[in-house]
């Protein structure tokens, strides 16, 4: 029988989650013959490629292996599409899990609708330690939390599914190329942007839809709620954001300087007003990463 879906899993270092991941996608409600599950090992150095092979020797040649030297989140992803022998990939973050309906109500999606290119799900976070009361409502997102809608619809500009949970039709790669390799994580960096990025070159011949029905759980690591990393998150968004735009020249400089300017009086104004205040600061660290992108990384280019 031929495959159908892909499962792409791109990792580093992440070799118990990954494992966790897999098991996931193992427990589907759908024809395990049609299912191949492609793991991107993206240079660990922890023993992802022991805890992947002890899988395979249990689960046969349905799960492979990749090892990935070049470092890159989009690096990955892309050696994840050329490995691809589905007619769908559906992308599943390595330190998510996949609920046992994943698979099915996505390509149910895809199969009501041959223009539709890309699918995304809901994502329900598992908090290790708790989710912090100081995160603002309009910023959970950077957290990879998604509840879009209550039914299966469109999802128009500028709204896009998270790469924790995303899914191609394989076939609008032979028109479009995939994820820009000078956006997404590399390491360390928290560079990002490469999903909205693909997903607007997408639109101009595919639709993209959203289905509540096909959610997963993404585990969010206590170090990641702590104010700094947060901000250090939305630095880097800013960073992101104007790599992705192609920002450059003296006006994008000085629109960006203007505004963390005004953020920085802003904030000031509200030292004593906490929820107020925090909102100033995530605007002036994304200004101050806008600015990064602008001058570093468009220098390089």
């Amino acid at each position: 029988m031929r495959i159908t879906v892909t499962v792409a899993i791109c990792t580093h270092n992440r070799a118990k989650d990954t494992g966790e991941a897999i098991e996931s996608v193992l427990r589907q409600n759908y024809a395990s013959e049609e299912i191949e599950i492609v793991v991107v090992d993206n240079r660990s150095t922890d023993d992802t490629a022991k805890v992947v092979n002890d899988l395979r020797k249990r689960h046969g040649s349905r799960i492979r292996y990749i090892f990935e030297e070049k470092l890159g989140l989009s690096v990955a992803r892309n050696r994840a599409i050329r490995e691809a022998i589905g007619k769908y990939i559906l992308f599943l973050d390595d330190d998510a899990l996949a609920s046992s309906d994943w698979v099915r109500n996505i390509v149910d999606v895809f199969e009501r609708d041959s223009t539709i290119g890309c699918v995304g799900g809901k994502i329900d976070p598992i908090w290790e330690a708790g989710e912090p009361a100081w995160i603002p409502e309009e910023y959970r997102s950077v957290f990879t939390i998604l509840d879009y809608s209550n039914e299966v619809k469109e999802m128009p500009s500028p709204s896009i599914p998270y790469g924790a949970n995303v899914a191609f039709r394989m076939s609008v790669f032979h028109h479009i190329k995939p994820f820009r390799e000078d956006l997404g994580r590399v390491g360390t960096n928290l560079l990002s942007s490469e999903e909205s990025e693909l997903i607007a070159r997408l639109r101009g011949g595919y639709k993209v839809y959203y289905t509540p029905f096909a959610p997963v759980q993404h585990k969010i690591a206590k170090e990641r709620t702590t104010k700094k990393w947060f901000l250090k998150r939305i630095f880097w968004q800013g960073v992101s954001d104007a790599v992705k735009r192609k920002d450059k020249g003296f006006i994008a400089v000085l629109k960006n300087t203007v505004r963390m300017l005004q953020a920085i009086l802003s904030s000031l104004l509200s030292i004593f007003h906490f929820k107020t205040f925090i909102r100033q600061v995530v605007k002036i660290c994304y200004r101050n990463g806008s600015l990064v992108g602008i001058l570093r990384y468009n220098g390089r280019g």
